[in-house]
């Protein structure tokens, strides 16, 4: 077996690519399922060439930071079959989350598909070396491969557990770097040995040169999505779509009194002798074309109103309305929510606060930070040390919803337990 060793330079450098790629692919997804489904298909794929990219360029530059006792090279198209084979397995698993109904179970097989895209970029990769030969160990390989799926489903249910803007960069962190760990892990179990296969005169381009080529180019395609696809961050002084869409109605302003005529200096100096001042008529009012839109000035305050049966989503440009009692939960999902009927997710323009407000009645409760949940269409609880769990085992697309520990005590309450 040859002697290895690394470029620490190199090394750094495949990390901060891993976790460029992952930031760059997380925020592309981010609050998608608003879209259109030609835009959402548009930025899912802008997310896997740059989440995949992002993966790919981590092995390679961490490849190229390898540093052999003799010359070796990588083959151009089994390099490029394997990049495309992490774009190809990322893109499965987006599609898998954005088109599809968001269960625990599909956010298992969508982290479980990244991972062996991640195993089978690293290991299709390593066979185009040239000039010398990887020798893997079972136990590595199988140590790798398990590495890969489980760190890939552990990074899916923190990115997927609760779309939120906290969740994108804690899953950065988590996915980054499970790619980074996997990659030397994978390389624990590999040894290298001398092979005559190949051109001994070597690519145009050294290894140093072409690793720093890779990364430049992870760091530009990751800015130009970011700055052209990412509406990651609300903009400056103004506020997104979503939250146009979501604004709650501007009250109108209130008026001061209208205040009555008061006499003029003629009408009061009197208008015959001897005769009493009187005050002037008012003239009769003509027609005011503002008055239309003047609000009323005196009102009884309104009662307040029932919380409204119907709850509105929107599908193929049109809002549709579905009746409350159908509805198991309501999640999160940035500046508006997802309903949850039956098997479907449905997309709703309410924010989680303002379905909790328009929803205020013993039947909606606010489980956690992300979920409202309807308690009639709750099949099961269980109680934790800290937290709980309410079961929706009619509704396919739910599952189960985690009760944090704030809101444990509300959510007995209403379940009766």
């Amino acid at each position: 077996m040859l002697e290895q060793s690394y470029v620490l330079a190199l090394v750094i450098a495949s990390l901060a690519v891993s976790l460029m790629g992952s930031f760059t692919g997380l925020s592309l997804t981010y609050g998608i399922n608003v879209l259109p489904g030609p835009q959402r298909k548009l930025s899912v794929a802008m997310a896997a060439i740059a989440l995949g990219g992002g993966i790919w360029s981590m092995h390679f530059v961490a490849m190229l930071g390898l540093e052999l006792p003799v010359l070796f090279y990588y083959d151009a198209l089994t390099t490029l079959i394997s990049a495309l084979v992490a774009i190809l397995m990322v893109g499965i698993a987006l599609l898998l989350m954005h088109f599809r109904a968001r269960t625990p179970r599909a956010i298992t097989v969508a982290g479980a598909v990244v991972g062996l895209g991640i195993a089978a970029m690293h290991y299709l990769g390593m066979s185009g070396m040239q000039l010398c030969r990887p020798v893997y160990s079972p136990v590595g390989f199988t140590l790798a491969c398990g590495a890969s799926i489980g760190l890939g489903i552990v990074s899916f249910q923190v990115i997927y557990g609760a779309r939120s803007r906290r969740n994108v960069f804690f899953g950065t962190l988590c996915l980054g770097l499970s790619v980074f760990a996997v990659h030397f892990i994978a390389m624990g179990g590999t040894g290298f040995v001398p092979d005559a296969s190949g051109s001994p005169e070597g690519p145009l381009l050294d290894n140093a040169t072409l690793a720093m080529v890779v990364t430049l180019a992870a760091f530009v395609i990751c800015g130009a999505f970011l700055l052209t696809g990412v509406t990651f961050l609300p903009s400056g002084g103004g506020a997104s779509a979503d939250e146009v869409r979501t604004a709650p109605p501007m009250e109108p302003a209130t008026l001061p009194p209208v205040m009555a005529p008061q006499p003029s200096l003629a009408a009061s100096a009197g208008s015959s002798e001897g005769a009493p001042a009187r005050p002037a008529a008012p003239p009769a009012p003509g027609p005011d074309p503002d008055a239309a839109a003047m609000p009323e000035l005196v009102r009884p305050p309104a009662p307040r109103q029932a919380p409204p049966s119907l709850i509105p989503y929107e599908k193929d440009g049109r809002t549709i309305f579905v009746e409350r009692s159908q509805v198991a939960a309501l999640r999160a999902e940035g500046h508006y929510t997802i309903l949850y009927v039956g098997g479907q997710e449905l997309f709703c323009p309410w924010s989680i606060s303002e379905a909790e407000a328009r929803l205020a009645d013993p039947g909606f409760v606010r489980a956690h930070r992300s979920y409202l949940i309807n308690v009639s269409h709750v099949t099961g609880f269980e109680r934790h040390k800290d937290n709980g769990i309410c079961f929706f085992e009619k509704t396919v697309s739910l599952g189960k919803v985690t009760v944090s520990r704030s809101r444990l005590p509300a959510v007995r309450d209403a379940l009766g337990v």
